[in-house]
């Protein structure tokens, strides 16, 4: 973090101390809301949970090395007492983006931030210290945490931004404001609470509204609502896809066993770029944080060399586990939207071949509103395509129509629910060889059943799975 002391976080979040001896005191690290990971010389945030109070656990907190704790009442532990934690967050957040001096670059699109934040995490790094959200801490609780990371020496601090209805990535500019906004595409996640596309589209249009004139809009060229929003900025505008118009462009793209290669165009820079990563939906991802570094001044051959190296860090997303069995499990668990479900079931079947057989496992999607039964019945059609050797649906009744949909099409299905037993009973229904992907909505848990499943071996004297049908729990 870039140190402050006690007294001007307290003016920056109209606060009071409590329990405090020197209001001078440096706060050298980051804000944390989890008290078994409270950094040395850092805050950390009192936050009141379903089940759980965070100021239960500030005594804890400045004992294992946090300088203070932030809360809303005395604690008895040195507090600072603010009317509202995670508005304070917030300001400490603006407080301390107003001493950097690096690059703020910013990211959005309703699938894929995660995936391009690593990569582009990737890229930066070999061109200077770097700070980027852990995981997916991309709303009004992990930004500030992510801010609070940056140090006087980074020389870009990269923030992915996620939202849930309007004003939400706005009220995130509001309080770092970026100087390179890319956005990745619209599509139908959180449908449901937007309400339509075009409220998708307009939402993820404040990060580009938020640039100053000096500014740069990072856009999706082979997106039609984000491409529109070079209208919305007085920002220079540079365009990445897969079309001759767009300024940064992927070309001849192949996939060998799951990774995507490509020709990476820039003016008259080209290189030949093979990605570490799986899913040929990633060859946009990487295209995104090359067309960013470019936005930020990255030398093209340092982009193309750091482009082939990169990995998705976060977790749950084309994490390939393979056991000694020879069963490959894809976990890409992290969430699922309809686009990123189709992309990760075209990576099944490149990473499975013609040879090896494809299993999977598919979450029920959540927040689709009125088109969750279509879109469902989209992913069944998907499944049906793809020859899918069996799909094991898990969740509720959405599970069930997809499951039932796959059967009266001529597949093999079976639903059940999320329980302690799900890796086990999958894997009673795998053979030597087969390639599972697991992917679902992040409320389902699937990525710790990916885990677990990835620990066990099948029964090679196991029948085969002719005459499966739709099951009803197990």
């Amino acid at each position: 973090m870039i140190p402050l002391t006690l007294a001007k976080i307290t003016e920056a979040t109209a606060g009071t101390l409590h329990h405090v001896a020197h209001a001078n005191v440096l706060v050298t690290g980051p804000l944390s809301f989890d008290s078994r990971h409270i950094a040395p010389g850092g805050l950390f945030a009192c936050l009141t949970g379903r089940t759980l109070d965070g100021h239960d656990f500030a005594k804890q907190a400045v004992r294992d090395g946090g300088v203070a704790v932030l809360a809303t009442r005395p604690t008895p532990a040195p507090t600072l007492v603010v009317a509202d934690v995670l508005d304070a967050m917030g300001r400490i957040a603006r407080a301390i983006a107003t001493h950097y001096t690096g690059t703020v670059i910013a990211l959005t699109g309703s699938a894929g931030k995660t995936s391009t934040k690593d990569i582009l995490e990737s890229v930066l790094t070999l061109d200077g210290p770097t700070i980027a959200n852990e995981r997916s801490f991309n709303n009004e609780i992990g930004f500030p945490v992510t801010v609070s990371r940056v140090m006087p020496d980074s020389r870009y601090l990269v923030l992915e931004m996620g939202a849930r209805g309007k004003g939400h990535i706005e009220k995130l500019c509001d309080l770092v404001r970026p100087s390179i906004a890319t956005v990745l595409g619209v599509g139908s996640a959180h449908i449901g609470e937007f309400g339509s596309t075009q409220a998708i589209a307009d939402a993820k249009a404040e990060i580009v509204r938020a640039l100053p004139q000096h500014g740069v809009a990072v856009l999706n060229g082979d997106d039609p609502l984000v491409a529109a929003m070079a209208q919305q900025t007085q920002a220079r505008v540079i365009t990445f896809g897969t079309t001759a118009d767009c300024d940064v462009q992927a070309l001849d793209i192949t996939v060998e066993q799951g990774r995507p290669a490509f020709t990476l165009r820039h003016g008259t820079s080209e290189a030949r770029v093979t990605l570490r990563v799986h899913g040929r939906h990633n060859t946009i991802n990487a295209l995104a944080a090359a067309a960013t570094a470019i936005a930020a001044g990255v030398p093209f051959p340092r982009i193309v060399a750091s482009l082939q190296d990169a990995g998705l860090s976060s977790g749950g997303r084309m994490e390939i586990l393979e056991r000694p069995d020879g069963v490959t499990i894809i976990n890409d668990a992290f969430n699922a939207s309809p686009e990123s479900v189709i992309a990760a079931l075209i990576a099944l079947s490149d990473i499975a071949g013609t040879e090896r057989r494809k299993i999977a496992v598919l979450g029920e999607m959540a927040e689709l509103g009125p088109e969750t039964e279509a879109w469902h019945e989209k992913i069944a059609t998907e499944v049906l395509a793809s020859d899918i050797a069996l799909t094991i649906g898990i969740g509720g009744e959405h599970a069930t129509r997809l499951t039932a949909a796959i059967v009266e099409g001529g597949g093999k299905a079976t639903k059940t629910d999320r329980n302690p037993a799900l890796p086990q009973h999958i894997n009673t229904l795998l053979k030597p060889g087969d390639v599972v992907l697991i992917k679902g909505a992040n409320a389902l848990g699937l990525e710790q059943t990916a885990r677990e499943l990835a620990s066990l071996q099948t029964d090679e004297t196991r029948s085969d799975l002719e005459g499966t049908v739709v099951q009803e729990g197990t």
